[in-house]
């Protein structure tokens, strides 16, 4: 089911709407859609490694793009929705707190968050919700996804068939490292 998976992927990224389709991905990505861009954007540089960097741009401006979704939606309906939740559950003192506590990291958890397989969409809603600095928000957000979205664009563009030769042999170990760190980053975000 996986290579079947893989494959219909890779069949997309020679879609003549592939880029729109990686524009709505990464955008949606940011803010609320569980799936990272990286799984579109990976066989669309394997297919067309001439066109690496553009997919790259593309994927890192609707991404922080995304991001300010997202981060509106933290600023916007916290009071809302997550407040009231929070004080039913005799979180709200709590919820104070780690507030303070993620203002006080500064730009680190969007840097780390933008760079890594965590759910960047967690920490563009947290960095609305507590108020972090939109312009340190969306200048660190441009750094961490752009360096994210061109390093990995560099290395297939240089190494494209080796990688893409190893994702096809171990295509099992590499979603399933895939998967602990994603889950990795859901756990890590618990204990923040």
């Amino acid at each position: 089911m996986m290579k079947r998976l893989y494959r219909w992927t890779l069949s997309l990224a020679d879609h003549p709407y592939a880029m729109w389709a990686l524009v709505i991905v990464a955008f949606a990505e940011s803010s609320f859609f569980p799936i990272p861009p990286d799984l579109l954007m990976i066989p669309m540089i394997i297919a067309r490694p001439n066109k690496a960097f553009l997919i790259a741009g593309l994927a890192m401006a609707a991404s922080v793009t995304g991001g300010l979704l997202g981060y509106a939606i933290g600023a916007l309906a916290f009071e809302q929705i997550g407040r009231p939740i929070l004080e039913m559950l005799g979180k709200g003192d709590a919820a104070l707190e780690f507030n303070t506590r993620f203002n006080d990291m500064g730009f680190w958890p969007v840097l780390i968050a933008g760079l890594t397989p965590f759910p960047y969409k967690v920490i563009t809603i947290m960095s609305g919700w507590t108020g972090m600095p939109l312009g340190t928000f969306i200048v660190t957000s441009i750094i961490a996804r752009g360096a994210r979205f061109f390093l990995v664009a560099a290395l297939l563009w240089k190494f494209g068939d080796p990688i893409r030769n190893f994702i096809e042999r171990r295509l099992g170990l590499v979603l399933s490292l895939f998967v602990a760190a994603l889950l990795g980053g859901f756990i890590l975000v618990r204990y923040l």
